[in-house]
């Protein structure tokens, strides 16, 4: 007895086709194609009558069944009459029950192209629903932070003071590694081209400039975008599909107070401190390059970054990286509560947030230069 479902055609007489099933049909096995059935009428023109032998099946499941219906279907199409006496009487009754009632017209969405006018159309549309749901967002945030001036908001203490440890002394290793990297790349590629014109004295200005007001606020916002804001993005997202979210709501706490407004807070305050470490380990970065390979001693080398750096310098980067934890957070905390109720969608929305996080940083420093520019800071 064959092992998989095997399939078989037999001619009675000129009008009958003996349709053979022998095996197991399992869907496991995959399914012989109706196809074959079509090829067989097509070479004997004279089949008035498809008739069955199931002596020779083993077991089956619901492949079977999928296989009658498309035979019955090609059965109708050419005006055949469809005998069922040789078959199980279970798969009967089933066919008889699937054939009850009969399939809606248009139930089957035919798949067509769609045009470019039409793809644009869609992906404006797209595109206007999610700026309406980020405007939503960021005006129901406003008022839960009105709410929080107020000493309306609720949400947990002890639930802050987790994410802020979870955002600040968990993120102090990546922070110092990326950090001390950057501050060893600037003064690197300063100290090539500062040392054919003999002023590597220089490179503590370049990285000591280059860390306080920019680059230390930029790097620690696009760390924290991709460990925290993803993580974010994920947490909430969970909450969602197990609709943690809409149990709060019932329950008549608003999730933006309880679960956006403290992640808000914890980067708004974890933020600045973790751009003025990232800072200093940049130094740190800078200057070890430049004792190793420029002979600078390091009481040279930090008496000429203290001499070029600025008060301005300092607090404009700790005021960008404050702007920078808000967006990382908004972000995140948007796109998780955007997320769907499949588990693909959890990382969906986390590699979202993180892209979201890093375009908001970008936008942000850009617009920052521009207004410290006409600022003249």
């Amino acid at each position: 007895m064959a092992e998989n479902g095997q399939l078989s055609f037999i001619r009675a007489d000129d009008s009958t086709l003996n349709v053979q099933l022998r095996g197991a049909w399992r869907l496991r096995n995959g399914l012989p194609p109706a196809d074959l059935l079509q090829r067989e009428l097509e070479s004997a023109r004279q089949v008035r009558t498809v008739a069955f032998d199931a002596g020779e099946l083993s077991s089956w499941d619901s492949s079977v069944l999928i296989f009658l219906v498309e035979v019955a279907e090609l059965c109708r199409q050419r005006k055949i009459a469809m005998d069922r006496a040789g078959l199980p009487a279970g798969v009967q009754k089933l066919l008889a029950l699937a054939e009850a009632v009969p399939e809606r017209k248009g139930a089957r969405r035919e798949l067509t192209e769609a045009s470019v006018l039409e793809r644009i159309g869609t992906t404006t549309i797209g595109v206007g629903g999610s700026l309406t749901e980020m405007l939503a967002f960021l005006g129901e945030m406003t008022i839960t932070f009105v709410r929080l001036f107020g000493m309306k908001a609720r949400y947990r203490a002890s639930d802050l003071f987790l994410l802020i440890q979870q955002c600040g002394a968990q993120a102090l290793p990546i922070v110092t590694l990326i950090s001390f990297l950057v501050g060893v790349i600037l003064a690197f590629v300063g100290a090539v081209q500062l040392k054919q014109f003999g002023a590597q004295i220089y490179v503590a200005d370049l990285v000591g400039i280059g860390m306080m007001r920019e680059m230390g606020a930029m790097m620690t916002g696009i760390i924290m975008a991709g460990r925290t804001g993803a993580a974010f993005a994920a947490q909430l997202g969970t909450m969602k599909v197990t609709q943690e979210v809409d149990a709060l709501t019932t329950a008549g706490f608003s999730p933006l107070e309880f679960l956006v407004l403290p992640r808000v807070m914890a980067l708004i305050l974890m933020m600045p401190l973790l751009c003025l470490y990232a800072d200093f380990v940049g130094v740190l970065g800078g200057a070890a390059i430049g004792v190793g390979m420029l002979d600078l001693s390091w009481t040279t080398y930090f008496n000429e970054t203290a001499a070029a750096i600025t008060l301005t310098d300092i607090f404009g980067g700790v005021f960008k990286s404050s702007v920078y934890g808000v967006l990382i957070a908004l972000s995140g905390c948007l796109r998780g509560l955007q997320c769907g109720n499949s588990s693909s969608a959890v990382g969906d929305a986390a590699t979202s947030a993180v892209v979201t996080g890093i375009v908001a940083i970008v936008v942000a420093c850009g617009v920052f230069a521009v207004v410290f520019y006409i600022l003249g800071i």
